[in-house]
């Protein structure tokens, strides 16, 4: 079978370090698909504005290496215990591809790319490969009775951000509230937890750096990259 790309999602994001990991944990980040010239036809459109949600299919494109293991071991179960690769959302499968559930926003019609899909929630890096696009059925795709396994243990895991305002200022309006999320959606791959170490976070053309201490993450540098 051969399977090629229809789109590319556009993000603030280009370094894998700080996107959420599960799509959906932080609102206010958005991004644009763009369709590639094959599929920029507003037919194939018709009818998406009457679905709040959308089903991104796409390509784990940094993670593909040669061959494959049955077992992975999730960060956030500290870096150490093994996990079935297909009981995992881990980017290195054996066919390196994603699923993520997305808000659709709006169509935005432009000169040059054509109809554009504005979406929410998104948890892709900059130009990630998407194959297909389906629409989220609320009666078919919501289980009120699912069980989330050891990923449930996580689910409302926060930190509380301190972003001094100098510095916050530096972030462009639209952007601050989208980087305050995924700060402190915790970053940090569950094994690291030294209060001295500064981490840094690549997000919408800036480097922020901050430390985590206990829950508390403290914004110490915001330099234009």
């Amino acid at each position: 079978m051969n399977i090629e790309p229809i789109a590319y999602i556009h993000t603030d994001f280009d370094e894998k370090f700080g996107i959420p990991r599960q799509s959906g944990r932080v609102r206010s980040l958005t991004g644009r698909i763009v369709f590639v010239p094959e599929y920029r036809k507003p037919e194939a459109l018709r009818g998406i504005d009457g679905f709040s949600h959308l089903w991104l299919l796409f390509d784990f494109s940094l993670a593909h290496r040669e061959g494959w293991s049955p077992t992975v071991r999730p960060p956030r179960l500290g870096g150490n215990t093994r996990i079935g690769v297909f009981a995992s959302r881990s980017p290195f499968r054996p066919n390196n591809i994603g699923l993520s559930c997305v808000r659709f926003e709006r169509i935005e019609k432009t000169p040059d790319e054509g109809d554009v899909l504005i979406v929410s929630g998104v948890d892709l890096l900059d130009m990630t490969p998407i194959y297909d696009i389906k629409p989220y059925i609320p009666y078919a795709d919501c289980h009120e009775d699912a069980v989330g396994g050891y990923a449930d243990r996580e689910s409302g895991h926060r930190l509380d951000v301190v972003f001094p305002d100098e510095m916050l200022e530096l972030i462009p309006d639209e952007k601050r509230q989208a980087a305050s999320g995924c700060l402190s959606d915790d970053p940090r791959p569950a094994y690291q937890n030294d209060p001295a170490r500064i981490y840094s976070m690549a997000f919408a053309g800036f480097d922020i750096r901050f430390t985590i201490d206990g829950d508390v993450l403290r914004v110490t540098e915001v330099v234009r990259r």
